[in-house]
């Protein structure tokens, strides 16, 4: 028999010898059988044999050490639960006297029922009713030593010897995170840096005085799952398991936030259990704080706070620590072990550009293997499993641009398409330049790639910012202001926030269309708007600055942007209107080869004053209508198409230029 299954039999034949020391005991009042209080006896040498044989004792016995439990309350208490185990408890309550026919304990009838009986069992102070042991059920007019008693429903399986989580704390809290395992290559293993985080905290624990709380620890940075990592395992050096708390779960009342806070300290007695409390949303006033903060005044234990910034708990003594993902050193060592020396310089490349917790990382390479059959195609289908573990964070806040264009599809001249490639040299590069070569030691800030492209609508922006993050193989977004700019104070540097942290992952890259709207100059202060509305740019100059991917802000208006952004723009480039030759181009390009095409004249077509974007809706209008004709797509469905563009722009059209020649006949 294993030992846990004689502890669960010893304390059963204990439990089942204090029922029926009670019995006697209840026997004995009510004068069923003058043989009551000489019954009790055997059963009182019963309970003391079999604690004495038991160790660890019974699971009464422990809860009246832990709680500080005397021996007329852990009396009381043994009373109300054996109400509960044993049916003929209720029938000798009932005819005991002064209980007034009612089947039920009461402080009475527990003091007349047991020696050294203390009125001071009855206090709301004492364990009894404050650890909600036992709930007083006083009745109108009843008095208090009257009003009947009944154990609580968690404390009667404790007793029984089932140690779970009170289930009214189960709606609030998750269910516990596993505990982690001690080997290497399990997805929980801690990396050097992470060890170090987890020993300082188990030591700042380790010497916090007898008697005093242990102080709360206030985890700080915007990488949750790092920061639950090193809580797992701080938590399990003392033998804890962790549970999750959003602070939205809380209560707002009063009585009860109280009686939650007590519960959780109880069953931080109970159960070897620790507290993760999840970071509230950014949009949460500070008046949202206020449950969490009594809580935590109220309660002890160990307990681990999701914190952006610092912010002390009110009312308990609390450490902070910095928690970041694993640096590119780090990640990088961590991708060459669990894929083995076969990866070749996949693990470089990989580090180089996704920013990833260590249990996502290992979880990714374990699920893309790169080795037997398949193995080629392995590189790429790990690097995609990469881009879509960041991606969920960013579809909320953002829109994907399903990319499609590559180089041979631009259309500019080679001064800007250089330009262009030296971004996406710079992004596939700067792991080696910062971190190999050592810039990123003398540098804190400007490790991220920004770029601003300016000219008129249609030259091309955003395809420069597709064919960018089709040859680096990463996730484009637009942002989409109507999303982030909000009229209330402070939303939308909160927005932003969370764009940029999602982004930082390093899978996608951030494209701000029409970006005057929000890196527009600073302007004079006259009243609170204007302050405000500089707050916001104050905070993108130094987010823009901060951000460690590529950000691309496009516009028709270079001039009503701030001059602080463009100092912190690495690339500025210029999308000129295109001329003769690069419309002829384009017009070429804009039909795919499986169109049908008649006798088109490129160069005429190329003289006509449009933008990229204007040739790209005439290309489709033409074929639209040469589908609607049943025909190839002739010059003058092109014509009509452009004179259709004209018309949309407010240029004046002179019908020469959109005259067919006469031998064309019109179908040419």
């Amino acid at each position: 028999m294993s030992a846990a299954a004689s502890w669960h039999e010893g304390n059963a034949r204990y439990l089942a010898a204090a029922t029926a020391w009670v019995r006697a005991l209840l026997e004995a009042m009510a004068g069923t059988q003058g043989a009551g209080g000489a019954a009790a006896e055997p059963a009182a040498r019963e309970m003391a044999l079999c604690e004495s044989a038991m160790d660890p004792p019974p699971a009464l016995a422990m809860l009246a050490e832990l709680l500080g439990l005397s021996p007329f309350e852990q009396q009381v208490l043994l009373l109300c639960v054996a109400m509960e185990l044993d049916t003929r408890v209720a029938e000798l309550c009932a005819q005991a006297p002064g209980s007034q026919g009612r089947g039920v304990p009461s402080f009475a009838l527990a003091m007349a029922m047991f020696p050294d009986a203390r009125w001071d069992a009855m206090s709301p102070e004492r364990p009894l009713r404050w650890w909600k042991l036992v709930e007083l059920q006083p009745g109108h007019g009843t008095p208090l030593l009257g009003s009947p008693l009944r154990a609580d429903e968690r404390i009667v399986h404790y007793i029984k010897g089932l140690n779970h989580l009170d289930e009214r704390l189960l709606a609030l809290v998750s269910p516990p995170l596993p505990m982690p395992v001690p080997l290497a290559h399990d997805d929980a293993a801690l990396l050097p840096s992470q060890q170090a985080q987890v020993a300082r905290i188990v030591a700042h624990w380790q010497q916090t005085p007898t008697g005093e709380p242990w102080p709360a620890w206030s985890l700080l940075g915007a990488d949750t799952p790092s920061k639950l990592l090193v809580a797992r395992h701080a938590a399990a050096f003392f033998g804890r398991r962790l549970h999750r708390l959003s602070p939205r779960q809380l209560p707002g009342g009063s009585a009860d936030l109280e009686m939650i806070a007590r519960l959780w300290q109880r069953e931080c007695m109970l159960l070897p259990v620790a507290l993760f409390i999840e970071r509230g949303d950014d949009t949460d006033g500070p008046g949202a704080q206020a449950p969490l903060h009594r809580f935590l005044a109220r309660s002890e234990g160990l307990f681990f706070i999701d914190s952006r910034d610092m912010q002390a708990p009110a009312g308990r003594p609390y450490a902070h620590i910095d928690i970041r993902k694993p640096s590119a050193a780090e990640q990088r060592q961590a991708w060459a072990e669990v894929l083995g020396p076969q990866a070749g310089d996949l693990p470089a490349s990989l580090a180089a550009q996704f920013n990833l917790d260590i249990a996502s990382l290992r979880r990714l390479a374990r699920q893309t293997p790169v080795d037997g059959p398949g193995a080629s195609a392995a590189p790429t289908a790990l690097w995609d499993a990469c881009r879509a573990s960041v991606r969920p964070a960013l579809d909320a806040l953002a829109q994907r641009i399903d990319v499609r264009a590559r180089w041979q599809d631009l259309v500019l001249p080679a001064e800007q398409t250089a330009l262009l490639r030296q971004i996406s040299a710079q992004v596939r590069r700067r792991a080696e330049v910062y971190h190999d070569w050592g810039f990123a030691r003398r540098m804190n800030r400007g490790l991220g790639v920004s770029a601003l492209f300016d000219g008129p609508s249609g030259v091309g922006k955003t395809m420069a910012a597709e064919v960018i993050a089709n040859d680096l193989r990463l996730d484009l977004y637009r942002i989409d202001l109507s999303c982030v700019i909000s009229k209330y104070i402070g939303e939308t540097e909160g927005n932003l926030r969370r764009v940029f942290d999602a982004a930082e992952d390093g899978g996608a890259i951030l494209f701000f269309d029409e970006c005057d709207a929000l890196f527009g100059k600073r302007s004079e202060v006259k009243d609170s708007h204007d302050r405000f509305a500089n707050t916001q740019t104050n905070y993108l100059l130094q987010r823009i600055e901060s951000y460690q991917g590529l950000a691309i802000l496009a516009t028709n208006m270079k001039s009503a942007l701030d001059t602080a952004f463009v100092r912190r723009l690495r690339f500025i480039i210029d999308f000129p209107f295109p001329g003769p030759e690069q419309r002829r181009a384009l017009w070429q390009k804009a039909f795919p080869p499986d169109v049908p095409q008649g006798a088109l004249d490129w160069a005429r077509l190329g003289r006509l004053n449009l933008s990229g974007g204007n040739i790209h809706n005439a290309a489709l209008g033409a074929a639209f209508g040469a589908a609607e004709a049943g025909t190839a797509v002739t010059m003058a469905q092109v014509l009509a198409a452009v004179r259709t563009e004209y018309l949309k722009l407010g240029r004046p059209v002179n019908a020469a230029d959109f005259a067919l020649p006469a031998a064309a006949g019109g179908a040419s």
